[in-house]
């Protein structure tokens, strides 16, 4: 674990090294991207970080700007900016010279399929976890933030839950707070540009995108799955927007299902179909 000077921000992250034994010269590196406001590089750590790094692959997580223990300034919360963010953090680290394979949850395969888009160069492949694409989520996040930020404005909640020890909690929710009133971050999720059919007919990258059956999102993932190339959506029976908490061993099994296939410069993912899991 350690904070790495990346453009303007230190970023907190964690590089698991690949099994002894298990890499090999194709597999790239794997980078984690996380969701929204309360989320952190901890939430990959167990269900697919581990288990990546024990497949062979090194794997990177990091805390994007803002959250968890990465410098935290006013502005800068856009997409273009994570972009910049993800390809500095990645020449800092010195991983640069080779494209990456990117694992987005949430907001963070949004950010994680900008960042093909825009540097198809740096990116070997994408996981996608319910990744919001646009359209009414944009609305709908800009007003579940505004309300939540309302409700931490001066509130009495970080005291009382480190009163009761509490300390996680209490710092996620103080975390929350510094995001949601004294930085761009709402404001520049409102000016979120929507994806269209012509940019996912441009992704030329392996992806995988992973969604729950109950999930809103399943639709954007949809037309992404019709118009990229290269593309294969994987609906999970019985989940909603939850796959990465919910879904352990059947996520396990299918990401690195696919991290495989890429490295192996598969054009479609060669799975085996497996019960509890609806291919469509």
């Amino acid at each position: 674990m350690a904070f790495v000077p990346a453009g303007s921000l230190r970023f907190h992250v964690q590089r698991l090294p690949a099994a002894a034994g298990a890499c090999g010269p194709d597999r790239p590196v794997v980078v984690f991207l996380h969701g929204l406001v309360v989320d952190n590089l901890s939430s990959f750590y167990c269900p697919l970080g581990v288990p990546v790094a024990r497949a062979g692959h090194e794997a990177v997580l990091y805390d994007l700007r803002g959250h968890g223990r990465t410098e935290r300034p006013a502005t800068g919360y856009d997409s273009r900016t994570a972009v910049r963010d993800l390809v500095s953090l990645l020449g800092a680290l010195g991983l640069g010279h080779r494209p990456v394979h990117l694992v987005g949850n949430s907001y963070g395969g949004t950010l994680a399929l900008h960042a093909a888009l825009a540097r198809p160069d740096l990116v070997a492949g994408l996981t996608l976890l319910e990744p919001p694409l646009g359209g009414a989520w944009v609305e709908n996040m800009v007003d579940t933030l505004s309300a939540a930020a309302l409700s931490l404005e001066d509130s009495p909640v970080p005291a009382e839950l480190l009163t009761l020890r509490l300390r996680k909690a209490a710092n996620l929710t103080s975390i929350a707070d510094e995001l949601l009133n004294r930085t761009s971050l709402i404001d520049d999720i409102a000016a979120s540009r929507t994806f269209t059919a012509a940019d996912f007919a441009r992704l030329d990258c392996p992806a995988l995108i992973i969604c729950g059956e109950h999930s809103e999102l399943v639709p954007g993932a949809r037309e992404l799955a019709r118009y990229a190339p290269r593309a294969t959506i994987e609906i999970l029976p019985g989940l909603g927007h939850d796959v990465l908490k919910e879904s352990s061993g059947v996520l396990r099994e299918t990401v690195l299902a696919h991290l495989e296939a890429t490295a192996a410069g598969a054009v479609r993912i060669a799975r085996v179909p497996r019960a509890g899991a609806l291919v469509r």
